[in-house]
Formats: C-alpha cells, structure tokens, sequence
C-alpha cells in the first residue's frame, strides 16, 4: 500500500480519497485490514482525528468493516457501497475514470424509459403547476444558448420528468446520477452537444407523456438518449484503449 503525506491543514477528504483510491484500485482487497488509526496518521503526516473521521466516512459508505476488538477491515465496494459513492468514483485526483462514466451514462438511458413510463401513467392526475414546470423547462433548453447551459437545462428538464413520475426509488437513483455527471458535464459537452440541442426530441417525450402514451413516451425517451450513449461509450472505450496502450 502506497500513501503520500498530506500537507493542508484541513484534511479528512485527502485521507478518504487516498484511502478509497487503494480500494478501488485493488491494492487493499475485500478482507484486508487497515492500519491502526495510528499508524494510518504516521504514515500520511495527519492527526488522528482527522484519520478517524476518514474511516467514519469509509464505514458509512460501506467501504470498511469495524470488527470486534477495533479491527477494519475492507469489504468489497462493489458488493456493498451505495449510489452515493459514484461522485467520488467518477473524478478522482483530478480525472475523470472513463469506466465510471461508461456506466453513468449506460444507466441513464437504461433508466429513463422506465421512468418516462411511470411519469405517463400519472400524468392525468398531476397537478397542473407540475405539468407546467415540465413546459417551462422545454422552453428553458430551447433559449439555452451555450452547451454548458443546455446541459444544465437537460438536468432540469429530467428532473421535472422525476416530479412527475412520483416515485422516491427514481428521485434518488436520479439525484446520485445527477451528481456523479455535473463534476464531467464541461469534459462530455461535445459528446452531448446533439442531444441537448435536439427540442425536437424533448418535446416528443413530453407531448408522448402528456398524451398518455407510454410506449410512444418510453420509445420517445430512447430515441432522444441513444445516439450520444453510443457515441459516449464508443468514446471511452477508445480512450481506455489508447490509455492502456500509452502505458504498455
């Protein structure tokens, strides 16, 4: 196990990332013990404290077992840790991780159908303000005038869809979404630029919605995700292939 001393005064994160790197890189595995919170502290140059408040945040990520008698150990992330590690995973050091984000974006257009379904099926019983926060983000992406800012108003647009399908399982799968993709929107803006620019597909999915069609709705959705999904994850999986050749 490698790690580097930690020099800023406010450390706790430092600690977690380093911590949570050697996990999900494979250099401690499921079942290896951690340091002593001592020791940990020696080795990067920080508190103990800070060491502490480190290994609280792995263990309510689920990433870290404490046993009886004090003993942490690692289990395995993939196993275990919730959606709300993705953020984390998704940009570490500094880069984005083109697997992490592979499966960002995978589960987006997986999930969206399902949701477009549910938002359809309740639609006709919505309240009226939450049908006209759906217009009023289409007419928000269509007088966005940057790709950054189509993006942002592609989330919102999304997240009026989540409103409408009402259910507590999408609103939270879309949240850790949500927030795993905002870190690597400026580095995926001109994978998604066609996307974001076509209204014509957004406003498809919502007259589908509002119709009370589904499968047009859900067949909608994918027509409007698909392209850029295949061009992202075409995308990374070069990346990850030129990558692994640099370092042969």
């Amino acid at each position: 196990m490698v790690l580097k001393p930690i020099t800023r005064r406010l450390v706790p994160d430092d600690v977690f990332d380093q911590l949570l790197g050697e996990v999900v890189d494979g250099s401690l595995g499921p079942g290896d013990p951690l340091p002593s919170e001592r020791r940990l502290a020696e080795l990067l140059g920080v508190s103990r404290p800070a060491v502490r408040e480190a290994l609280q945040r792995m263990s309510a990520t689920r990433l870290v077992e404490v046993r009886h008698g004090g003993t942490t150990t690692v289990r395995d992330f993939q196993q275990y840790a919730g959606l709300d590690l993705l953020p984390r995973l998704l940009v570490r050091n500094g880069e984005l991780d083109p697997d992490v984000a592979r499966s960002v974006v995978e589960a987006r257009y997986a999930i969206a159908p399902g949701m477009v379904r549910l938002a359809t099926q309740r639609a006709a019983r919505a309240r009226q303000p939450v049908v006209e926060a759906l217009h009023a983000a289409v007419e928000a992406l269509a007088a966005a005038d940057s790709p950054l800012e189509r993006q942002r108003a592609a989330l919102a647009y999304w997240d009026k869809l989540v409103d409408l399908a009402d259910s507590l399982v999408f609103r939270l799968l879309f949240n850790n979404l949500r927030q795993a993709y905002e870190p690597a929107m400026e580095a995926l803006a001109p994978l998604l630029e066609g996307e974001v620019s076509n209204l014509d597909g957004y406003r498809a999915v919502v007259r589908a919605v509002l119709a009370g069609d589904a499968d047009a709705a859900a067949a909608a959705a994918d027509e409007l995700l698909r392209p850029a999904t295949e061009a992202i994850v075409t995308f990374l999986e070069d990346f990850e292939d030129t990558d692994e050749g640099d370092d042969r």
